[in-house]
């Protein structure tokens, strides 16, 4: 069996749903597949709990939470990389606003806490559970429009469709087990994205869920990606 759509979004974590509403709303006119090998909310962000670390107050700047991430990375960082991610943080926020995420508020401003590595308070949450707040904020934003995005969960990612043109080695979307069926379909797409979370489960010790295995990581280095 196979299926067509313009992007192809595998995972429903928080990149893969905040990347899915992103790009639908440049175009909407794109149809989004997204793809999740168990329930949509069976995601590492879903289990996530602290918060996230952002210039919004008055007191901190740029330039202070830059220094304290170069100085905790003991070397390890791109500047600029750091630069960027941390210059971005307060819209990031603000976008996770507008599509319904509840952040802890104390009076008018931010209920931020301070963590480890930080000089000053700068981390917003929900609760101590911010990870499933965002999640059920950005599935309800997908929800909300099903005629551009679709979910396939219980829908296995097995390996990227690929071809060579003009030289160039290209991804054509994915090769997909639905386990209720027990069927294979390609799901065809110009556009795909992997955004599987990580691989906790080669731990013998880890808080990650059971679905943490390194399947994008280890399809992405089967089709070659960097």
């Amino acid at each position: 069996m196979d299926k067509r759509f313009d992007i192809l979004v595998i995972g429903s974590g928080i990149a893969g749903l905040y990347y899915a509403l992103k790009i639908s709303s440049l175009d909407s006119r794109l149809k989004i597949a997204i793809v999740t090998k168990k329930h949509e909310t069976d995601s590492s962000t879903n289990r996530a709990q602290g918060g996230i670390a952002a210039v919004l107050s008055g007191t901190d700047s740029f330039a202070t939470h830059i220094d304290d991430t170069l100085r905790v990375g003991c070397g390890l960082c791109h500047r600029d990389v750091v630069e960027r991610v941390v210059e971005a943080g307060p819209t990031a926020i603000q976008d996770l606003v507008d599509i319904g995420v509840g952040f802890t508020r104390r009076g008018e401003s931010y209920d931020l806490g301070r963590e480890g590595g930080h000089s000053t308070a700068r981390v917003v949450h929900s609760s101590d559970i911010t990870g499933r707040e965002i999640e059920r904020a950005l599935l309800a934003a997908c929800h909300a429009i099903p005629d551009r995005i679709q979910f396939f969960p219980d829908h296995i990612a097995l390996d990227l469709i690929t071809h060579t043109k003009g030289g160039d080695h290209r991804c054509a979307g994915a090769f997909v087990f639905c386990e209720e069926d027990r069927s294979f379909t390609a799901m065809y797409a110009p556009v795909t994205l992997l955004a599987t979370g990580g691989l906790g489960q080669v731990y013998y010790h880890t808080s990650n869920p059971l679905i943490a295995t390194g399947d994008g990581i280890a399809i992405a280095r089967r089709a070659g990606v960097t």
